[in-house]
């Protein structure tokens, strides 16, 4: 099956939800640019970012590996749950429209739904069209994201009915959003005084165009939408003062007509009022008003309340806002192999893992870790302070780029200098979150530093070392970059790496066992190990971890 006649199913439904949210990272200052309605507070980029981030939060917790259907009530859940301002609750709406759809098909086809084709699509799309108007109490304001959604909508049912594939659907998806996504201006006056496009449209064309790319494997090249300097002619704005406050909460043990009383009442309070239903008799609300107060008491004389969020609306804001984090501190390890990924994150940590290893057998993975994968990373973690673990799989030049990238969005990113897993278990051990930033940032970077590390691999040609010729298949201690053991095998190299490596003493040794090596052979190594350090260095403590790096055969520490 070639890539262009690929379906959307539960894998390539997840792996869209991350693409969104890396493309909402890459577009988030634009589309906060061209944010003017309803409110100029521009943050419609950063709520789509974050809601979007919460739905693929809850599809990663709970994964479905052949299920469409249940991949889609995962992140429409999640979204609805992480909601973030008005922009947020549409998203969340959109999703649920592919919820809904998937599940009816599902129970329809009486077991699990394999695969979205364009005609569930285009239904989907129209779902969320409804929902995106009841959320909004029933009302269209043309100009705005409903019109880019309707025009998106009919594109794919368009194709479906005319028999085309998927790839052909959501290629015209996006090539529709554009056109209405320009005609925006021309439908509400206060984009066309700002001389803008819709930022909700704006965000929904890089959903689509992120759903293009799944599907077919290519972007879609897109233009800048920048404010221009003078807006439509006769165009003016509406005068009214912006709202001080949005206050967004959860809303549960309430029936529809009690949400339609609260909606009246917050309606009355201010404006932007956003009523999302969900499961179990639940909402998700918002609204912008200059009486926080009385919207939360408005709330509770509906239902209970829960993941209550009062933010002061400010104008001209870029970035991610202090607001939008859902913890204060967090790690981000940069780790090769399940184990490792397993290790670090039982340690608390969030992981972040290289790509396919393009080097060949016996040398060290490639640096693939790009700068924006790196930013992504970061803010996946809903940390206002983030420390980064690199060990040694991103270059110097995009660390550099990818940190300063999220301290510009309002990330606090600080780098330690990790070269090795075994530097970044050292500095993990010593992580305080109750400690403030900067001391426990400086105690993590003076234990890497501390830890004397290297690695042994495999040597695959014949050539001259520091410590000597070697021939293929002997083992090769290295520290430093340096070849400086040259032995019969990995595990002989190993006992001779620990030597120098313990010269000046130690307690504890890591050891970090590779794809490499077998679960026999390391078993056997394992034995020899420790049989070697109880004769040559008792009371150093040792311990081996099957991480399944690639590239090195084992990673040594000492600390």
């Amino acid at each position: 099956m070639g890539r262009s006649e690929c379906l959307l199913d539960a894998a390539a439904l997840r792996h869209w939800a991350h693409t969104v949210v890396s493309d909402l990272i890459t577009h988030i200052d634009e589309i906060n640019r061209l944010n003017v309605f309803p409110v100029a507070d521009s943050d419609t980029g950063t709520n789509m970012l974050f809601t979007m981030r919460s739905a693929l939060a809850e599809a990663d917790v709970e994964p479905v590996q052949d299920d469409v259907a249940g991949v889609a009530a995962a992140l429409s859940a999640g979204a609805l749950s992480g909601a973030r301002g008005n922009s947020g609750v549409i998203l969340s709406q959109i999703l649920r429209g592919i919820a809904d759809v998937t599940d009816a098909a599902a129970a329809q086809s009486g077991g699990t739904l394999p695969a979205i084709d364009a005609a569930l699509l285009a239904a989907a799309l129209w779902r969320g069209v409804e929902l995106v108007i009841a959320s909004m109490g029933g009302q269209e304001i043309p100009g705005t994201i409903v019109s880019v959604l309707r025009a998106a909508a009919a594109a794919v049912e368009h194709c479906a009915h005319g028999g085309e594939g998927l790839a052909q659907a959501v290629r015209a998806a996006g090539d529709a959003a554009v056109v209405a996504l320009e005609k925006t201006p021309e439908q509400l006056d206060v984009l066309a005084a700002a001389g803008v496009v819709d930022a909700g449209g704006r965000g929904l064309l890089v959903m689509l165009d992120a759903l293009c790319a799944t599907i077919t494997g290519q972007a879609a090249a897109r233009s800048v939408y920048e404010p221009s300097a003078r807006g439509l002619p006769g165009a003016a704005p509406t005068g009214r003062p912006a709202p001080h406050f949005e206050v967004m909460y959860l809303l549960t043990g309430c029936d529809a007509a009690t949400a339609d009383t609260l909606r009246e009442r917050l309606a009355a309070l201010g404006d932007s009022v956003a009523i999302a239903a969900a499961p179990s008799e639940s909402y998700s609300v918002h609204v912008h008003t200059d009486d926080a107060g009385a919207a939360v008491e408005a709330g509770l004389a509906a239902g209970q309340l829960s993941r209550i969020v009062i933010s002061a609306l400010c104008s001209g804001a870029t970035g991610l806002p202090a607001g939008s984090w859902t913890r204060q501190r967090a790690v981000l390890a940069v780790v090769d192999g399940g184990g490792a990924a397993e290790l670090f994150a039982g340690e608390g940590a969030c992981v972040l893992r290289p790509g396919p290893d393009t080097s060949g057998p016996g040398s060290a993975p490639a640096t693939d870790i790009r700068a924006h994968q790196l930013v992504r990373a970061v803010v996946d973690t809903g940390a206002a302070h983030v420390l980064v673990l690199p060990n040694g799989y991103v270059a110097i030049e995009e660390l550099v780029a990818g940190c300063a990238a999220a301290i510009g969005w309002g990330v606090d990113v600080v780098p330690v200098p990790t070269g090795s897993m075994v530097q970044g278990l050292a500095a993990l051990a010593v992580h305080d979150p109750a400690r403030r930033a900067v001391d426990d940032g400086y105690t993590m970077a003076r234990a890497a530093g501390a830890a004397r590390h290297g690695s042994v691999r495999t040597a695959t040609e014949r050539a001259l070392t520091w410590a000597g010729s070697c021939e293929p298949g002997d083992g090769l201690g290295i520290a430093g970059d340096e070849v400086l053991i040259v032995a019969d095998d990995v595990a002989a190299a190993a006992t001779g790496l620990l030597d120098l490596l313990l010269a000046s003493g130690g307690d504890l040794v890591t050891v970090l066992v590779g794809t490499e090596i077998d679960d026999a052979a390391a078993a056997a190594m394992i034995s020899q190990l420790e049989q070697h350090m109880h004769d040559h260095h008792p009371g150093t403590e040792l311990v081996v971890y099957c991480t399944g790096h690639r590239g090195d055969a084992l990673l040594i520490g000492v600390e």
